[in-house]
């Protein structure tokens, strides 16, 4: 199997990627009377759902692309809100699943909607009641658990035709609460964040008060490299590409080496994030190195390898290694 390695720069010293020093916190105590459960955020690829998490917790912890289906496990934030604790599950996008890796992302939204004790169902205002969002409908029934409907993208549609497609939806589905938003530019935001902490059931804290994520750092590195890959390579590039962190070594200085490996299915397509002497794989290493090192809040340096592996979304250890659940047949 062809492969390549392609090391980004080495960290030179000029601290540009470094974070800022971390400040000491008070210790906090739990106050009493607290709640804390679990939001799924259900919705057909590119509704927003990434942005809206990410926009509720206050900091990244999803990717957001413009290429559809990107976010492939359940991502969990975490929003604190008064004495409640909202954990966000923001779910892969639902879809006609055609291959064994749509199949598994789709069992995952599903799973992840079951599971959680509320459902909202995020809809791009702008293009309402597609086909894939009546699929949507039809299904929702079926999970027993309080509803949430949230359009999103209102600030791009007349307020009247908003106002028609949240009455239609709510006549269909017995939501227990409407929200018109931007994820984008945060309005809207406060409210159903408030709202959505007022659903939460009594229960101690799932999570410390300053973890905004449970999904592990190296996971997180890992994805933050597949948004840079695909925000340089959106046309040129199948969703089908992955990213995985082979080794994450702290160094004596406090600073952090990683190194990851890119997966392509064609030659032609790790051609392609190489880039005309390996330009292109630098820049991507070099964004990724940038937002690793705040997310890490660690010095970074970030090596990328390419790799061609056919047919690795048949493969079962990369499923485990996205945290779902391997599709067979």
């Amino acid at each position: 199997m062809p492969d390549d390695d392609v090391p980004d720069d080495e960290f030179d010293g000029d601290d540009d990627f470094a974070p800022p020093p971390l400040q000491p916190r008070p210790a906090v105590t739990m106050p009493e009377n607290t709640t804390a459960g679990f939001v799924a955020l259900i919705g057909i690829p590119n509704a927003g759902k990434s942005t809206l998490l990410n926009s509720l917790v206050g900091t990244k912890v999803s990717i957001v692309s413009r290429k559809v289906q990107t976010t492939r496990a359940l991502v969990r934030g975490i929003v604190m809100h008064e004495t409640a604790q909202i954990i966000l599950v923001d779910t892969p996008g639902i879809f006609a699943p055609k291959r064994r890796l749509d199949r598994a992302m789709v069992h995952s939204a599903w799973s992840g909607a079951s599971d959680a004790d509320a459902v909202c169902l995020l809809i791009d205002a702008r293009k309402g009641v597609t086909e894939e969002v009546e699929a949507i409908l039809a299904k929702l029934p079926d999970v027993k658990r309080p509803k949430v409907l949230i359009l999103n993208k209102i600030d791009l549609i007349p307020r009247d035709r908003l106002l028609a497609l949240a009455a239609s939806l709510n006549e269909r589905i017995p939501f227990q609460h409407t929200f018109m938003v931007s994820a984008l530019n945060g309005d809207g935001i406060e409210t159903l964040k408030s709202t959505l902490a007022g659903m939460m059931p009594k229960s101690p804290w799932l999570y410390p008060e300053d973890q905004v994520s449970d999904a592990p750092i190296r996971m997180l590195a890992a994805e933050i490299t597949r948004e840079k890959l695909y925000d340089r390579l959106h046309e040129e590039l199948p969703y089908r590409s992955t990213v995985e962190t082979d080794q994450w070594q702290v160094r004596p200085d406090g600073s952090v080496r990683i190194e990851q490996t890119i997966f392509v299915e064609r030659e032609s397509q790790r051609s392609i994030v190489l880039g005309k002497g390996g330009q292109t794989i630098k820049a991507i290493g070099q964004a990724a190195r940038h937002e690793i090192a705040e997310a890490a809040e660690q010095t970074v340096h970030l090596f990328l390898h390419v790799k061609v592996r056919e047919n690795w979304a048949d493969d079962p250890a990369r499923y485990r290694e996205m945290g779902l659940e391997f599709p067979r047949g």
